[in-house]
């Protein structure tokens, strides 16, 4: 048994440190950023993120390629998760208001390799939304002058034939990036100011494309002349949502901003539903108008919108169209090159990334190392890469992250408020308590939380005694409450997974039969559902200032179906992507991050100072104070200092 507990000791260890939890500073409002954003700013560059290239662009796509007129209702299921997902965002941003987003959410519930992945994947999520909006951005401008730059690049310049590389060299769209991300590092402020002038005009171009465009509206576009409302079914739009996504990753920019909003508790919930609620609005009208215009299939994928008023006659208004998008991709190209650099400094501050991208300029107050290098990395995949494949790329990173942060908000919801419990036994009168001494002979002790607290009676002091008895008699099998939702949360994800799996993959790809189809679908629904009560059945946080997500957990639970379900939608050639993104990041983990990270390090700091209070057999109470250092520490002067100390009671013993 003995040999097993050591052979075991190093995987254990291992298992800790992967899984640690970050610890957050009591003033969570300090930071070396610059607070200086308001509610109109961060809903304004929600807006900005969201509405861009997903609007001009993608609405063309999904409608030709794999929904048709029913790409209204694929926005509509993509808005409605999206709307569980800015819930869970919302919560933390104001709870939690510190750079970051999802990989700091993930941090701070889950544990250290899951919130690296995280912020692996939400890096990679950015610089593709951001290149995928360059190479839209030089299209549609390069729709203007009839395609010439295009023309001129593969006769002059090369063109290649690679699979999921573009035709030619994007130098437009690289070239944006590269401006976009110097003005980016003189601060933001000039990134807010920037981002107001293209939303506005951005929002003017949609209010004209709504009015010019029912007035253009034809409702034969929708008859089965044309292939009727929903040509390719429930499973295209379904498929339809997955890809939608896109359209919404933008809210995420208002999370990662909260670090530097003057009043994140109140301006973060409200921004993002504000926001929100405007980009699902835009893009169910703009999609109901682009449908009405023009036959669904003969849309152009690449400038849908403009292309549709040029074909109607009214080529002036295809012109306001294609200057208003790329307004709008503007926009969304500051969002991603704004929320980009702060996430990699989030992670290079708490020791997991290079330390090079934690360092801010004491002018501009912005990561600019992190900015300059992402965005040169940014211009380069805008450079090479097909813009299609990147979009199907982009929606697992984003709806990994939203399932993630949807986990975390049952688990930090349901976690026991330490501080609220140890005040209110503080608090809580004891008739048989003796007067307190003097503060300086009140003692100061260490309890298994790490955390510091003050106990001045007596009454304290045996009342410490008890609960240390209470926790000795604690078998080793039992859970706490806060281990207990754990546990729920890890099978309630693995049936969604398990669920999603035999509804996508089990009459097609698997060929079920009935019976055990059904089965399945009975065992994992029941698995879900009975995860969902053992966590209702615990007693959550209530009293909490900020925002909080409504009906928890069925709202972060439906919000992990959802997104599940949706990532069951995407191609295999997305899924090994994935996988091979996924090695990289836990190979930059393992080789650099584990060993940097500031979590470990501060494990490794001594504590300040421990107390344990005994009572003895005669009735005495003896108290032993002593420092608490890792095994195999060697003090100031060159002793060797066991971890393993006599107890008060030997030590009483010896003194007699």
């Amino acid at each position: 048994m003995a040999s097993c507990q050591g052979g075991c000791a190093p995987a254990v260890r291992l298992c800790q440190k992967l899984n640690r939890l970050k610890t957050l500073d009591d003033d969570m409002m300090a930071t070396s950023l610059k607070r200086c954003l308001s509610t109109l700013d961060l809903t304004l560059m929600g807006v900005g993120g969201m509405v861009g290239s997903g609007l001009y662009v993608l609405t063309g796509t999904v409608a030709k390629d794999m929904v048709g007129p029913a790409v209204i209702i694929s926005f509509l299921f993509a808005g409605f998760a999206s709307l569980l997902a800015a819930f869970c965002y919302a919560e933390f941003g104001a709870r939690i208001p510190k750079t970051g987003s999802a990989y700091m959410f993930t941090y701070v519930s889950v544990g250290e390799v899951w919130a690296f992945l995280i912020g692996w994947n939400v890096i990679l999520e950015n610089m593709i939304g951001g290149a995928a909006v360059a190479r839209a951005w030089s299209g549609y401008l390069d729709s203007i002058f009839n395609h010439a730059i295009q023309n001129f690049t593969e006769t002059h310049i090369m063109q290649w034939n690679v699979p999921f590389l573009a035709h030619y060299p994007d130098l437009l769209a690289a070239g944006i990036l590269v401006v976009a991300s110097f003005f980016i590092s003189f601060g933001v402020q000039v990134s807010s100011y920037l981002n107001h002038i293209f939303s506005t005009i951005s929002m003017g171009v949609i209010v004209f494309i709504l009015v010019f465009g029912f007035v253009l509206a034809e409702p034969a576009n929708w008859s089965q002349k044309e292939g009727g409302f929903a040509p390719f079914g429930l499973s295209g739009i379904l498929a339809g949502s997955a890809t939608c996504f896109y359209a919404f990753v933008g809210f995420d920019v208002i999370a990662s901003s909260s670090e530097e909003a003057k009043n994140p508790q109140k301006a973060i919930p409200i921004a993002t539903a504000i926001s929100l609620g405007l980009a699902a609005t835009a893009y169910i009208l703009v999609s109901t108008v682009l449908t009405l215009m023009v036959p669904w299939h003969t849309l152009d994928p690449n400038s849908a919108l403009a292309d549709a008023f040029f074909r109607r006659g009214y080529s002036w208004a295809g012109v306001v169209v294609a200057i208003g998008s790329i307004c709008a991709m503007n926009t969304v190209l500051l969002c991603n090159l704004f929320s980009l650099p702060r996430i990699v400094y989030a992670m290079a501050e708490d020791g997991l990334f290079f330390s090079i991208f934690a360092r801010v300029n004491p002018v501009t107050k912005v990561p600019v190392n992190a900015i300059l290098v992402f965005g040169i990395l940014m211009a380069t995949m805008a450079l090479i890469f097909d813009l299609e494949a990147l979009v199907q790329f982009l929606s697992i990173g984003t709806l990994l992250a939203y399932t993630f942060v949807a986990a975390s908000v049952i688990v930090l919801r349901f976690q026991p408020d330490k501080n609220s419990s140890k005040e209110a036994a503080s608090t809580s009168p004891n008739p048989n308590a003796e007067p307190s001494p003097a503060p300086s002979e009140s003692q100061t002790i260490t309890e298994d939380s790490g955390e510091l607290k003050q106990y001045e009676s007596f009454s304290d002091k045996l009342q410490l005694v008890e609960r240390q008895k209470t926790r000795e008699r604690r078998g080793v099998g039992q859970l706490r409450p806060g281990e207990v939702v754990a546990f729920c949360v890890l099978i309630l994800i693995v049936s969604s997974v398990s669920l999603c799996a035999v509804l996508e993959f089990g009459n097609k790809q698997l060929h079920l039969p009935v019976w055990s189809f059904t089965m399945l679908l009975v065992i994992f629904s029941l698995a879900f559902v009975l995860s969902l009560a053992l966590i209702w059945v615990h007693e959550p946080q209530t009293d909490r200032k900020t925002f909080q997500v409504p009906l928890v957990p069925l709202t972060p639970g439906a919000s992990i179906l959802i997104n599940v379900f949706l990532m069951m939608k995407l191609s295999p050639l997305t899924w090994i992507r994935f996988t091979v993104w996924i090695a990289v990041g836990l190979f930059v983990y393992f080789g650099y991050g584990i060993w940097h990270s500031k979590e470990g390090m501060r494990e490794l700091q001594p504590k300040d100072m421990a107390a344990r209070y005994v009572v003895l057999p005669s009735g005495s109470l003896v108290e032993t104070v002593q420092p608490v250092q890792p095994d195999g520490q060697v003090d100031t002067s060159g002793h060797h200092i066991s971890a393993s100390t006599a107890s008060p009671a030997e030590e009483y013993a010896g003194k007699r």
